[in-house]
Parts: structure tokens; C-alpha cells; sequence
């Protein structure tokens, strides 16, 4: 994998949705020499913009000169707000009012798990802002599939259930309210009104996400430019440097036909 050089990070900032809620953000401006789109990163569920990923995204669009926009949903990272409040239309309306007041033109959308989903549907709702979307693990209806007997049953008998956090810290909880959150977003029951590109970056060994997600995500949606891209013995997290590589290719080849 080329070494792509650091770079500075854009400083947090602040934006309000309109509810007062104090959404955390860190904005790189697209070089007036640059054409092509922003590029704008959406997090898993419990993750945050200072993942691998994010960063990665970040050096890249500072040394190719394009804009870039990563935040924490409300109740994560560094905004405000308690995680148990979070459910997918929240954060939705969150994505979607970031395009609205922090970018102006076409975006690219790079979504990973949760965010892959949240994409989706952050391109259904503003279809003529949205020009490609890069799904990473991308996610759609886990609420429905993702947890496992015990879980639900955890649900039902005290709202929540905890799951081991990946990277060492708290355990992570889940609130009913959140999977409950799920049942109006489904999306693979029916055909996807999509019609940008999109590219599908997924590994044959998820144990999060089932590979048959990919698929049937790659047969539901309606553009006729959506390709899916295997990565052997893939995990989730898709982090490692040849994991890194595809993503990265992925979105320099779709900004440079954006441009």
C-alpha cells in the first residue's frame, strides 16, 4: 500500500440541527483548484470519527485536495447528547442536515456498517446531492438479523443488552428504543430507488455482517452501477492496510468521475 503522508486534522467544530443539539465535527475545505465532490464519512454504530477509517479518508482528501466532512452522532464521540437517546432516525436527521449545512455540491458518501445504511437513506432523501455512495460492511436492516436469541430476549426483559467493546473500552449497550428505531428504515424487503453509484467493499469472513447482506443489498438496489468488491478473509472492521487500499481506491476512482 502507498504511505500516504499525514496531515493535520480540520479543527472540531460545532453544528446544530435546528433542535439544539450540539453535533461535533471536523470540516477540510476542497482546494479551489480541485474539482469533484466532498466526501463525507458515516460512522458505525458506537464508533466515532477518529477511527481508522475516518482518518485514513482524511489524509487522502488533504493530499488530493478534495473536501471532506466526518462528525460524531449525537450521544458519541465528542458531541452532545446521551448515547441511550440514539436511534437511527435520530442520527439520520443528523446526517442528512450535515449535507444541508456544512456542504455545498455533490458528496460522496462513505459509509461504514451502521453508516453504510444511514447512507442509503441519506441518498433517498437528497438524491440530487448524493452522487456516489461507498458502502464499508455496510449494514442495511441489522435491527432485523443482527442480535442474537439472547439478545432480544434481553430486550424484552430489561430494554437494553450489553456487547463487548472491540476496542477494550466499556462494553457497548444496545436500547430497545434504537432497535425499535429499525422497523421504518427496513430497506431489503423491496427494490432501493437508488440510482447514483455505488461500490459495496465487503469481507468473505464478517462475522458481524453476513456476506449474503452484500449480496442482496448488490441485487436490491436499482442503479445499474453498483459493484461489489470481496476482500478474502475480511473481517468486519476492514482496517487492515490492504483493507485500507480497496477503500481507498474505491473513492479516488469515483471522485476523479465526479470531477
Amino acid at each position: 500500500m502507498t504511505q500516504i503522508p499525514s496531515a493535520d486534522p480540520a479543527p472540531l467544530a460545532y453544528f446544530d440541527p435546528g433542535d439544539g443539539r450540539k453535533i461535533a465535527y471536523r470540516s477540510r475545505a476542497r482546494h479551489s483548484d480541485v474539482p469533484g465532490p466532498t466526501l463525507m464519512f458515516l460512522p458505525g454504530y458506537g464508533s466515532d470519527m477518529d477511527g481508522t477509517k475516518a482518518v485514513e479518508i482524511d489524509r487522502f482528501a488533504a493530499v488530493a485536495g478534495l473536501g471532506y466532512v466526518r462528525f460524531d452522532y449525537s450521544g458519541t464521540g465528542s458531541s452532545g447528547g446521551e448515547f441511550a437517546e440514539g436511534t437511527l432516525t435520530r442520527w439520520l436527521e443528523e446526517v442528512v442536515a450535515a449535507i444541508d449545512l456544512l456542504i455545498e455540491g455533490p458528496v460522496l458518501l462513505v459509509g461504514s456498517s451502521m453508516g453504510g445504511w444511514l447512507a442509503l437513506h441519506a441518498a433517498l432523501k437528497r438524491p440530487g446531492r448524493v452522487a456516489a455512495i461507498v458502502g464499508v460492511a455496510a449494514a442495511p436492516d441489522f435491527t432485523d438479523w443482527g442480535y442474537t436469541a439472547e439478545q432480544r430476549q434481553s430486550l424484552i426483559a430489561t430494554s437494553r443488552f450489553e456487547t463487548p467493546n472491540a476496542d477494550g473500552g466499556p462494553p457497548l449497550v444496545t436500547h430497545a428504543r434504537f432497535v425499535e428505531s429499525g422497523a421504518s428504515l427496513r430497506m431489503l424487503h423491496s427494490q432501493i430507488l437508488i440510482d447514483c453509484p455505488v461500490r459495496l467493499i465487503h469481507g468473505d469472513q464478517d462475522q458481524d455482517v453476513p456476506v449474503g447482506v452484500a449480496f442482496k443489498l448488490l441485487d436490491s438496489i436499482h442503479s445499474g452501477d453498483v459493484q461489489l468488491v470481496l476482500i478474502k478473509h475480511g473481517g468486519h472492521r476492514l482496517s487492515k492496510p490492504h483493507e485500507i487500499e480497496a477503500l481507498m481506491r474505491a473513492i479516488a476512482v469515483l471522485a476523479e468521475r465526479l470531477s
